[in-house]
């Protein structure tokens, strides 16, 4: 096996982020590797090792392998080497086409007043651009992933275009609660997906598995293995099994080479006349904090110091109810409407903006419903047909809503690396100082009142709210993009301010969390900064 791999562009990691980029860069005829940390998953091998697991989370499907180690929901503190005050809940795994492989779908835009959070409110910081600059990228982005939903409605986000596919059918829940929400300040419409809606791009249509979380079975779903193969198809090379242990300089502050390691324990040295890091928002400061040497003495790319800072979630206020009637959770996709309207306003001078989710999956997210609802019958008393009509009608009426909420930046909310802990790579796992400000718990607590106000009008009851903020998957910021290399890692190229031929691709480029979903604007960032890097191979 070679030691050595050389291409015009160098990309550390297969996510959608790099595998966009990758795609657009190869069909350009710009020769690309991919060095990747984890394997290539095999989707029946991933469903079924689902099916088997005894503790079934997000991460459950797919490989924790020792020299590609990733957190784990139900044991979130063994990689996460958590400093507190409060834990990071939200996770990500290491496989050719990244953490999409468990993602819900959703593929919202940002609201224009998302890019000028300073500007309107008075609040955290300013996107480089405005909603415009981004827009084009935001419809491109849509066709590359191939995304359903309602282009009648643009849900606070003017588009130029339309969907590419028709929306996802709302389910009997979506409907009951739609007409429920009639009146009221609270409009509930199709959320747009990352799943066909009808045989689009040699990929089936959604027919309703429910398991969107932790894997689409018959990939109606996208993931970003579409655009790997899209890569590969052009030339690209993936290198799976390969992780990027140290980046090393040049002259004149370029990246010279990058250091990797094998599953197999070989090693090598990378090169490539411009380094693209997409290893999302935990990884990536991880290695260009762990590339510290001289002439960057604290990591690479840190001239600012902003390197690990700013790491924000959307933490989810998490409440669930039963309706009057029967509402047939438990079919379709786990989300299909949201109420998108409350996510900008004045109200942001005060508290933090939220966006509401309306799930398909019952109660299983806060209680491990349906079998939870099972045994708590059970325990009452009930046997044989009385249990089994009251399962049904329980079940049949569980209600769930989760508000996602904007993360304030913060520079004290960091990733660093541990002093003492090392993977079997040899690189510190990473250390993470955590907490919500004031204005995000205000947030939280004005999602609670909203969610509130919605089961009142839906007449629901056994009204419940998690006391705790829980995560989204969501990992945001950490090498954020700005205008001012004293307080930013990237600029709005997403191009190094210290390296000129390195570039940073992913969530944690955002300045802000915003409160979609950040899937789409990554892809969006990533098709934006194509042809700049092109330009900069020389």
């Amino acid at each position: 096996m070679a030691n050595d791999i050389t291409a015009d562009i160098l990309i550390i990691g297969t996510g959608i982020a790099g595998a966009i980029a990758g795609a657009k860069l190869a069909q350009k005829g710009l020769k690309v590797a991919f060095l990747e940390s984890g394997r290539r998953i095999d989707r029946y091998d991933a469903v079924e090792t689902f099916w088997k697991a005894k503790i079934k989370v997000p991460e459950s499907a797919y490989p924790n392998d020792p020299t590609a180690p990733h957190p784990l929901t139900h044991r979130i503190s063994d990689y996460y080497q958590q400093m507190g005050p409060e834990n990071f809940k939200s996770t990500y795994i290491k496989v050719v086409g990244g953490t999409t492989w468990h993602w819900l779908g959703t593929t919202l835009r940002n609201v224009p007043g998302d890019f000028k959070l300073n500007s309107l409110y008075g609040h955290g910081v300013d996107w480089p651009f405005d909603y415009d600059a981004l827009e084009p990228f935001y419809l491109a982005a849509e066709q590359e992933i191939g995304v359903a939903g309602d282009s009648s409605e643009d849900l606070g986000s003017p588009r130029s275009g339309d969907f590419p596919m028709d929306m996802i059918p709302p389910t009997y829940l979506d409907k009951q609660v739609g007409k429920a929400l009639e009146g009221t300040k609270f409009q509930l419409r199709a959320t747009p997906q990352g799943r066909n809606s009808t045989f689009h791009a040699d990929r089936p249509e959604c027919c309703g598995n429910a398991s969107c979380i932790p894997i689409c079975p018959i990939q109606a779903k996208y993931d970003a293995t579409v655009h790997v193969k899209q890569a590969e198809e052009a030339g690209a090379v993936v290198y799976d099994e390969t992780t990027a242990t140290h980046l090393n300089l040049g002259d004149d502050s370029v990246i010279k080479s990058v250091d990797f390691k094998r599953a197999d324990g070989s090693t090598g040295t990378a090169t490539g006349k411009v380094v693209v890091v997409a290893a999302h928002g935990i990884e990536t400061p991880r290695l260009l904090l762990n590339s510290a040497q001289e002439g960057a003495q604290n990591g690479v790319a840190n001239s600012s110091d902003q390197v690990g800072r700013n790491l924000m979630d959307h933490p989810s206020k998490l409440s669930w109810a039963e309706t009057p009637e029967p509402v047939w959770p438990y079919r379709g996709p786990l989300s299909t409407s949201g109420i998108e309207n409350l996510r900008d306003g004045a109200f942001r001078k005060d508290y933090a903006a939220f966006r509401i989710e309306l799930g398909n999956d019952g109660h299983a997210w806060p209680t491990g419903a349906p079998q939870s609802t099972a045994d708590e019958l059970a325990k009452s008393g009930l046997r044989g047909a009385e249990l089994d009509a009251a399962i049904k009608d329980a079940t049949s009426r569980q209600v769930r809503l989760a508000s996602l909420v904007e993360q304030s930046p913060d520079p004290e909310n960091r990733v660093t690396l541990d002093p003492e802990k090392r993977d079997a790579n040899g690189m510190p796992l990473p250390r993470i100082n955590y907490d919500y400000s004031d204005y995000t718990r205000a947030g939280l607590d004005a999602a609670q009142k909203a969610h509130d106000e919605v089961f009142a009008a839906m007449g629901a009851t056994n009204i419940n709210h998690s006391p705790d903020a829980q995560g989204s998957g969501h990992i945001i910021g950490t090498v954020r993009m700005g205008t001012d290399a004293k307080t930013a890692v990237v600029d709005a190229d997403l191009r190094s301010f210290d390296h000129r031929n390195l570039f940073v691709l992913g969530s944690g480029t955002f300045p802000t969390s915003a409160t979609a979903n950040p899937s789409l604007t990554i892809a969006a960032l990533s098709l934006r900064a194509v042809d700049v890097i092109a330009a900069s191979v020389t």
